[in-house]
């Protein structure tokens, strides 16, 4: 093998671990990431004392908002794992937070909606999130530009996730 082949093929690999590297530091931020997400709602949730819902049904509940819709479509939007979803809609409903009822075109479905008492705690939420995009500019140095570079990269990631699952890459 010639020297410039070498070359060639050192750089290759160099770039392969440095791509690998990344690859690895967002995977690991975007679970901590979450979990931050979750604390912050927790926080929220105590600082109201609303200790009766945790973290990840409030944010189901704000996910869920005015709509109504099954726990199908809460997974296929992508925000929820199936037995996950399905265990927290029960228990939102036994606390009084979900009304749920057969649909009337397939009874096999059960759409949800959120009542009072889920709006509030929703409505918690909202106003939390409202409350970070007042201040996220000046004390987190975040820019609209930002944003959408942040959000495009995510997209892309989600698109190449989703080409492994559909395409078997």
């Amino acid at each position: 093998m010639s020297v410039a082949a070498k070359a060639v093929k050192a750089v290759a690999a160099e770039t392969q671990s440095d791509v690998k590297t990344g690859y690895l530091e967002v995977l690991n931020r975007i679970e901590r990431l979450h979990r931050h997400l979750l604390d912050v709602i927790k926080d929220e949730l105590d600082r109201k004392g609303q200790r009766d819902v945790n973290s990840v049904q409030a944010l189901l509940l704000f996910n869920i908002g005015d709509a109504e819709m099954t726990a199908g479509e809460l997974r296929t939007r992508g925000h929820y794992l199936g037995s996950n979803v399905s265990y927290n809609l029960k228990k939102l409903v036994e606390a009084g937070y979900i009304h749920h009822a057969r649909s009337e075109m397939d009874r096999r479905s059960v759409r949800v909606s959120l009542t009072e008492t889920g709006r509030s705690v929703a409505h918690m939420v909202q106003e939390l999130f409202d409350r970070h995009t007042l201040s996220i500019e000046k004390v987190g140095e975040f820019s609209v530009e930002e944003f959408a570079d942040i959000n495009a990269s995510l997209q892309r990631l989600e698109r190449f996730w989703s080409d492994q699952i559909r395409f078997r890459l």
